[in-house]
């Protein structure tokens, strides 16, 4: 039985050089623009904020060096409109060892086999900080539609994996009962709170787990602390040219709209906004509370950020 129903079909544009014609000038720029960098991240599942394009690295120049919100960590993104190859296998090696990076990204138009096996060894042999991806970047249309974007992970870090293996070696004991905590929060917002299930960053055996708040303004943040027994929803954000500076302005009236009270950290040159609860993390029946708590006071949060960021 035949139906209304019409849908268009996806077709794959081979070229890449049809858009971006050149690697350094074309591409590099393009991705370096916010919003292609949020693409970018969003795929990966960590957050991205760029430091410099072409940044020097000895006799060499970094496509994109970037840093990762929250932990500081820093980023490498290698580019080739082309497959892969062996220079560009030594250049992440060598880019990484020169800026201490420990998210390494390498962008290709095909990844060749050996290449895709080379990174999940690295990715084997390093520790729970040091992540390397090997992605291929493709351009999709519908039939007369724009051309779009789409970049598609070939291989990745095991996460969950390397978190345990760092457990295992850690001389804390606390370790294991952090990833557990977030493994199971994990599972409860999936299940339960839609927006956090979906934007949540990567997790592991730490005191905090990132959400993305959708603007470069600022970003969320979920902690635990088990020495003060409590959990913490926090927006973070630098203290000039983002919402810290909006907060400042609205202060009196984003307080008012809570019935806890928000308390201000401030650093060198950031800045977060909290709500706390008192929580035993080592009470695990009490665990399905706290997670609500988490996802709700998120939720809270970042209606506060939707409303003022565009103050």
């Amino acid at each position: 039985m035949a139906t209304d129903i019409s849908l268009g079909k996806l077709v794959k544009c081979d070229d890449l050089r049809s858009v971006w014609k050149n690697e350094a000038y074309d591409f590099t720029v393009w991705l370096a623009e916010e919003e292609n960098l949020n693409l970018l991240a969003e795929t990966l599942g960590i957050e991205i904020e760029l430091i410099n394009r072409e940044e020097p690295a000895r006799a060499f120049s970094i496509d994109i060096f970037a840093e990762e919100v929250n932990s500081g960590r820093k980023i490498i993104i290698e580019n080739q409109l082309e497959n892969s190859n062996h220079d560009h296998l030594g250049k992440i090696i060598t880019y990484a060892s020169a800026k201490q990076a420990e998210i390494i990204v390498w962008i290709v138009k095909k990844a060749r086999d050996e290449h895709r096996q080379a990174i999940e060894w690295l990715n084997e042999k390093t520790d729970e900080n040091i992540e390397f991806y090997l992605l291929e970047i493709e351009l999709w249309k519908i039939g007369n539609s724009a051309i779009a974007p789409k970049f598609s992970i070939i291989s990745a870090p095991n996460g969950w994996m390397k978190a345990n293996k760092s457990v295992e070696k850690s001389s804390d004991p606390n370790q294991a009962l952090k990833l557990e905590y977030w493994e199971k929060f994990a599972e409860y917002a999936d299940e339960h709170n839609e927006y956090v299930g979906h934007h949540k960053m990567k997790y592991g055996a730490r005191n905090w787990l990132g959400v993305n708040a959708e603007t470069a303004k600022c970003h969320l943040n979920l902690a635990i602390s088990i020495q003060k027994e409590r959990i913490r929803a926090s927006i973070y954000c630098g203290k000039k040219g983002g919402f810290f500076e909006i907060y400042k302005l609205y202060e009196k009236e984003i307080n008012s709209i809570f019935d806890q009270k928000l308390y201000i950290s401030q650093g060198k040159k950031d800045a977060t906004i909290n709500i706390a609860e008192k929580a035993d993390i080592t009470d695990k029946s009490d665990w399905e509370r706290q997670f609500k708590w988490l996802c709700d006071s998120c939720m809270k949060l970042k209606k506060i950020i939707d409303k003022y960021k565009s103050k």
